[in-house]
């Protein structure tokens, strides 16, 4: 693919700022490195309202999981960033914020900032079973609850750093605020190309 169109295919999502593009655009490797592939384990755990929620019976289609606390820094910066892709792709994406190793209130968290995320709370269970280790985790699973983007499978050679030793020296709050605008664009060309698969004939 040469640049022109490695351009092209990275503007398709409607909102991405020109600044994000560029952004993106000079993240090598091709995005089919961070293409995943998994079907992780069926769980059953109740919404705040008491309801059922079982995974993958009722998704109703792509849908991105994350996996979060209160005080996790990479969390709070990440999340504002899907939230604007659920708006962005109204109707289209939701994503499933399964709450684990958290004192606080989930719910209230959620409320305070507007997110319009469907809460599990009490997670901890689910997250070991799809062994996450650490916030955030974060997956794409399409309508039938196959995992095809894992922020894990970027490889390290995605990342840019900048001044080696300096960014070392960086604190977790400000590592989070370079790295969530990253795993959100990668994100985003996943469901683009989840989306445009749904579609074809």
């Amino acid at each position: 693919m040469n640049s022109k169109a490695k351009l092209k295919f990275v503007t398709q999502g409607a909102g991405l700022s020109v600044a994000l593009t560029l952004f993106l655009f000079s993240m090598a490797p091709a995005f089919g490195e961070t293409q995943f592939d998994w079907q992780p384990p069926a769980f059953e755990i109740a919404e705040p309202d008491g309801t059922v929620f079982s995974y993958p019976d009722n998704l109703e289609g792509p849908t991105i999981v994350l996996f979060w606390a209160s005080w996790c820094p990479y969390c709070k910066s990440l999340m504002p960033h899907l939230q604007s892709i659920v708006d962005e792709y109204e109707g289209k994406v939701e994503v499933l914020a399964l709450n684990f190793r958290d004192e606080e209130d989930p719910a209230a968290y959620l409320e305070e900032f507007g997110y319009s995320f469907r809460l599990l709370a009490q997670s901890d269970d689910v997250a070991e079973d799809w062994g996450i280790k650490g916030t955030p985790g974060l997956f794409l699973a399409d309508g039938s609850g196959r995992v095809v983007f894992n922020r894990l499978a970027i490889p390290k050679s995605a990342y840019r750093t900048g001044a080696g030793a300096a960014f070392e020296e960086l604190k977790h709050y400000q590592i989070a605020a370079r790295h969530a605008p990253f795993w959100a664009a990668r994100l985003r060309l996943a469901l683009d190309q989840l989306l445009e698969t749904a579609e074809e004939p």
